[in-house]
């Protein structure tokens, strides 16, 4: 049997997730793609790390082995940082090899350029995992694209501000307690600034925007407010007033352009987004042909995150053209 193989870039939870994920789920993916699916490399910063690793695919710190094996199909990228991640991707483009990414900070940053990369070198790029780990959005969206024009997007987009928000109405804990909290279940980083400022879901709606508007979203307007300075008192009293308050992210396109409003806000008991609850992300999506949809699910994890890429993979290696309409139409709404 032919081999379809893979090279990953970084061997932390994601990674490992992809690895474990692809070893399990060997059959179906057979079943699918008609070949056998291999890691056949995993590029890390150190082999110091990973003493412990006892797999069959070569371990190395040399993207450069990446490069030189012509016979790999695609480039699974699970770093964190803009770099090195955007540098190996542009290289993997260029040496002509597909390529899936979980790396919303470099994409929010490099998603267009890659893009454009990778129709002039006639591969593909695969982002679900960037947006909301498991939860479909990217294909839902460019699915819906080849009819419906979404209006509008409501979306909770980091389960590590809605689990302290969660914690602290439902437990009445403090922001540091619940945070605390966050952190000893790993939901939360030793520095959590990117949570809890907004950042994370600020990059995430930088992606959603490009893939809406296109160019046109180089001229939105962005706001971005975080849940650091939200008290116990605030939420009480808008429980008082059956609300929940969620960071809520808000992306549309009016008469004044596109904006998109990063923020803390209190939702009605009759919102989409209302029952949201703990790590979990949604996203609520308005059209004009097919109405509201909202998606719920894990937004973060090994697995959930690794469920995206290597749906990715199986469009890419199953439909190689499949996402380069979609992206033409969005590029004119």
């Amino acid at each position: 049997m032919n081999k379809l193989r893979i090279a990953l870039l970084g061997f932390g939870t994601v990674g490992k997730g992809i690895y474990q994920t692809i070893e399990v789920q060997q059959a179906r993916l057979q079943q699918l793609t008609g070949k056998q699916v291999e890691i056949a490399a995993i590029v890390v910063k150190s082999l110091k790390n990973h003493k412990n690793y006892n797999g069959h695919a070569k371990l190395t710190t040399d993207f450069q082995e990446v490069l030189g094996d012509k016979n790999i199909d695609l480039v699974m990228e699970a770093i964190v940082g803009k770099e090195p991640a955007f540098t190996y991707l542009q290289q993997s483009i260029q040496q002509g090899m597909h390529v899936v990414t979980a790396n919303k900070e470099m994409f929010a940053q490099h998603g267009q350029e890659l893009k454009k990369l990778a129709e002039k070198h006639c591969v593909q790029i695969g982002f679900e995992a960037t947006t909301a780990g498991g939860i479909p959005v990217i294909a839902t969206i460019r699915q819906l694209l080849q009819v419906n024009r979404v209006r509008k997007i409501q979306a909770i987009l980091n389960g590590t501000s809605n689990y302290i928000l969660t914690e602290m109405r439902m437990k009445q804990l403090s922001f540091s307690q619940a945070l605390k909290k966050a952190q000893e279940l790993g939901y939360a980083e030793a520095n959590p600034a990117n949570d809890i400022d907004g950042r994370d879901a600020y990059f995430k709606a930088v992606i959603l925007c490009q893939l809406l508007f296109g160019s046109k979203a180089d001229k939105a307007r962005f706001k971005q407010t975080g849940i650091r300075d939200i008290s116990m008192s605030f939420l009480d009293e808008q429980e008082a007033a059956g609300k929940r308050v969620k960071h809520l992210v808000t992306i549309a396109e009016t008469e004044d352009g596109i904006y998109c409003d990063i923020s803390p806000a209190a939702l009605e008991p009759g919102h989409p987004l209302y029952a949201v609850e703990g790590v979990d992300n949604a996203v609520h999506l308005e059209t004009d042909i097919l109405g509201e949809l909202t998606l719920t699910g894990p937004g973060a994890g090994a697995l959930p995150t690794a469920s995206a890429m290597i749906e990715d993979f199986c469009t890419i290696i199953g439909r190689p053209n499949a996402y380069s309409a979609h992206e033409e139409l969005a590029s004119i709404h």
